[in-house]
């Protein structure tokens, strides 16, 4: 049975054709810094928050970050860790999710294991989701160990998406590393969702309105930013993204 968030993300999709999520790194910022990105990023119309980063940040920081953001907005917080200390008790869901391009079981299903007693302690929504790295992969890949998938290789992009489909996972993410110097390609965001039947995320590179629409009329139905936030343009910038994200609409 879908859980509460996860239905609101499939309704939104249903509704807008693309959405548009903010991505918070808790090592980056205070939580204040935290609850203005928030704020400002509901304003512009992002519909959920994700919380997370590539790196070890300390839990009692991960849960004031969490707990600011929530004062300011009612959007859905949506964890998106990189190990076991990603996980806090103050959001409403996590991406359960297994790093299918990893050499390392760790990340395939061992930090999995260790994290799902919390997640039910925690009476957190787990939402399965099989995370790809392709690209530069940036920290993301160099933590988890994996062997990044080459943007000139979306036939194998999409042949790991399949197989994260058939093992029953409800999303896909293609991570193309934070501060990317290139978003994920087009043509690979067409081929994995042409042979995919479950919703398709797409981010790391995309710093404007018109990457963020190439995306989304690619077949992205999620696009997250995140670093692009952490400049001093980064609320326009943001809201410029959102209008490319909608501007598949239909």
């Amino acid at each position: 049975m879908l859980g509460r968030i996860e239905k609101y993300l499939l309704e939104k999709i249903k509704a807008e054709g693309s959405i548009h999520i903010t991505l918070v790194d808790p090592e980056k910022m205070t939580p204040s810094q935290a609850s203005q990105v928030a704020e400002n990023s509901k304003i512009n119309g992002t519909s959920a928050m994700m919380i997370g980063g590539s790196t070890f940040v300390s839990q009692s920081h991960l849960d004031d970050v969490i707990k600011a953001i929530r004062r300011i907005v009612d959007l859905p917080i949506i964890l998106f860790p990189n190990n076991i200390t990603g996980i806090s008790r103050y959001a409403d869901a996590i991406w359960f999710m297994s790093l299918l391009n990893s050499v390392d079981p760790y990340f395939l299903i061992g930090a999995q294991i260790l994290a799902a007693p919390l997640v039910k302690k925690y009476g957190l929504e787990p939402i399965s989701m099989g995370y790809i790295i392709v690209g530069e992969g940036g920290t993301a890949g160099i933590v988890g160990k994996a062997i990044p998938v080459p943007y000139n290789k979306p036939d194998l992009t999409a042949a790991h998406a399949l197989a994260g489909q058939y093992l029953g996972m409800h999303f896909i993410y293609l991570e193309g590393g934070s501060g990317a110097k290139n978003p994920v390609p087009p043509e690979m965001i067409q081929m994995v969702k042409n042979v995919t039947d479950i919703p398709l995320i797409v981010g790391g590179g995309i710093r404007t309105k018109e990457q963020a629409l190439a995306a989304s009329s690619a077949g992205a139905d999620i696009i997250v930013t995140g670093n692009i936030i952490e400049t001093t343009a980064g609320k326009q910038k943001v809201s410029e993204i959102i209008d490319g994200v909608k501007g598949n609409k239909g």
